[in-house]
């Protein structure tokens, strides 16, 4: 038996937002889905970010800043951290109406190749101090592979 691959564990349902979608907007999205983060696409469907929970609480406690409008430290990759309530929101009073995904996401994308290795993926993670990867397959994002997943594995062996 061969070593298994991103493909094989990876789930394929991945729930992308468009760039538009304005903050209050996502802070929904993510709510009603139970997940805290997700790709971001441009009008044509095109990969160009990453928004999460924490790309939301860093631009309510930067008072609304664009992601221009803060400093470089904040674009590196990172997970996609605990998931919000709906107490959360109340608590963090994103009003800002005209503030969107694609002002507050993060530009840099870590992916890895759906022919990686369950083993390269743990690497990428741990490297990266990330809790999900995007799986890509010729350049298109197919499926997604989290820290649970790869927990899971281990428990199966068990």
């Amino acid at each position: 038996m061969s070593p298994q691959i991103a493909r094989d564990i990876m789930r394929k349902m991945v729930m992308a937002v468009p760039a538009s979608l304005t903050v209050q907007e996502l802070a929904t999205f993510l709510i009603d889905h139970e997940i805290s983060g997700a790709p971001v696409e441009d009008s044509s469907g095109g990969l160009i970010g990453v928004v999460t929970v924490t790309d939301i609480t860093n631009s309510v406690s930067m008072g609304g800043k664009r992601l221009s409008d803060r400093s470089p430290d904040n674009e590196e990759a990172h997970g996609w951290e605990d998931s919000l309530s709906l107490e959360d929101i109340d608590e963090l009073h994103v009003e800002d109406g005209d503030l969107t995904v694609g002002d507050i996401m993060t530009s840099t994308v870590l992916t890895a190749d759906a022919s990686n290795s369950v083993a390269k993926l743990a690497e990428i993670m741990l490297e990266a101090h990330l809790h999900r990867v995007l799986i890509t397959e010729n350049e298109s994002v197919v499926g997604i592979v989290t820290s649970s997943d790869l927990l899971r594995l281990l428990v199966d062996e068990a």
